[in-house]
């Protein structure tokens, strides 16, 4: 006879806790899940992701991590399998389920304190949707800890290495099923980006209304095919900040296209840190030290390159201050901490952000988040996949080569 646990023994507090949490971690993973597609497989021209809240609490990071899925699979579908799992044990209680459930408790809360520690250290941000899940699946552990079955066994491979057989069995071949349904769904979301989805932004990207270029456009590029601006293909106008999330997601997209369309694109990096350090179009201090590393950035125009691409290689370095003056001194761009016409370069870029309509309600300002990108003198707020990007420039160098607009047939959505 087995004596009550967490599970056993009738319906208790301790039981419908657990229930909570398994429909939370259900919850969460399924949110995760979610955002991970929006993030990675934006519909629509509108659904760019950007750095708008705060540098830390960041959900995009996460969904743009390499460990965000495996081969096509989102690793929010593990939780939710471990969240159905909890639930149904809750719901159907057992002495076998209960000691499947506390083993993969067990080995869900190692997983989660270092998913934690590499959102914290290695990413430098933490996703609220998986900081749910996180608590959840701590608490779920926790619960199995205090009252799961075996919970005074003498030895830790009595209390949590004693797993149903026949439970992981089915739950690996389930988990494995819905797997291979998310791996099915990812390679259909790819072959779209390219395909019918990049057919429909290109499209949306041409019903947008048209802005006119900043009365100052940055003398700092990052990709240079013209001597004038205005004379390439592509011409795209890049209000970055250094140290956003956001901004090294596409930057990372720039670096792939820029080499397809060497020659036919012409890149101006316009600084806005979201630091109300320099920046009065921000209420607080989104990215601190934001202003300070555009300073080193911009001091000479002639390292602007080498250093920018720097601090993107190293961009959970660049957040500290030891990491910025080392910078400097490798770079001789010292006195850049202090400079004051280098300073008031960079604020007279910053200020041309004002020189736009109003794009939320909540802001005053057209450019009020990082990155925003004027292509071809149509705004677009946040960042788009690489799929997405080359096919809104093929169709603007099928443009200018054909002399007016030519869209490609074989972009038809079907």
């Amino acid at each position: 006879m087995v004596r009550t646990s967490l599970t056993l023994g009738g319906l208790t507090g301790r039981r419908l806790a657990s229930l909570v949490t398994g429909v939370g971690m259900i919850a969460a993973s399924a949110l995760t899940i979610q955002h991970y597609f929006a993030a990675n497989f934006p519909e629509s021209i509108w659904e760019g992701s950007f750095c708008d809240l705060t540098a830390f609490f960041n959900c995009d990071s996460s969904a743009f991590a390499p460990i965000a899925a495996l081969a096509g699979v989102p690793l929010g579908l593990f939780g939710m399998m471990v969240g159905a799992l909890v639930t149904l044990g809750t719901v159907f209680p057992s002495p076998s389920l209960e000691r499947t459930n506390k083993s993969i408790a067990a080995l869900n809360a190692l997983g989660v304190v270092g998913l934690l520690v590499y959102s914290v250290l290695a990413l430098g941000s933490l996703c609220l949707l998986c900081a749910a899940y996180y608590l959840f699946a701590l608490v779920s552990f926790g619960l199995f800890w205090r009252y799961g079955i075996d919970r005074d066994a003498p030895s830790l491979f009595e209390r949590y290495g004693r797993p149903s057989p026949t439970h992981l069995a089915v739950f690996g071949v389930v988990t494995l099923a819905a797997a291979y349904g998310f791996a099915r769904f990812h390679d259909a979301k790819e072959d779209a980006r390219s395909g019918g989805v990049a057919a429909r932004l290109v499209e949306q990207f041409y019903s947008l209304p048209t802005v006119p270029t900043p009365s100052f456009v940055s003398p700092f590029w990052t990709a240079q095919a013209t001597e004038r601006f205005e004379d390439a293909p592509i011409r795209v106008i890049e209000y970055g900040d250094l140290l956003c999330s956001d901004c090294l997601y596409l930057h990372r997209q720039f670096a792939r296209l820029k080499e397809e369309f060497a020659g036919k694109m012409n890149v101006a990096f316009q600084f806005f840190p979201l630091e109300a350090a320099c920046n009065d179009v921000v209420e607080k201090d989104k990215h601190p030290g934001a202003c300070e590393i555009s300073y080193l950035a911009a001091y000479d125009s002639a390292k602007f390159l080498a250093i920018h691409d720097e601090i993107f290689d190293h961009f959970q370095a660049a957040k500290t201050p030891e990491w910025r003056r080392d910078l400097a001194r490798r770079h001789g761009v010292e006195a850049a901490f202090r400079d004051s016409a280098t300073h008031a370069l960079v604020h007279r870029i910053i200020r041309t952000g004002t020189e736009y309509e109003q794009t939320h309600e909540l802001y005053s300002h057209g450019i009020r988040s990082t990155p925003t990108m004027i292509i071809n003198n149509r705004m677009i707020i946040g960042t788009l996949p690489y799929e997405q990007l080359r096919a809104i420039f093929q169709a603007l160098v099928d443009e200018h080569e054909a002399g007016g607009r030519r869209f490609m047939e074989s972009w038809v959505d079907s």
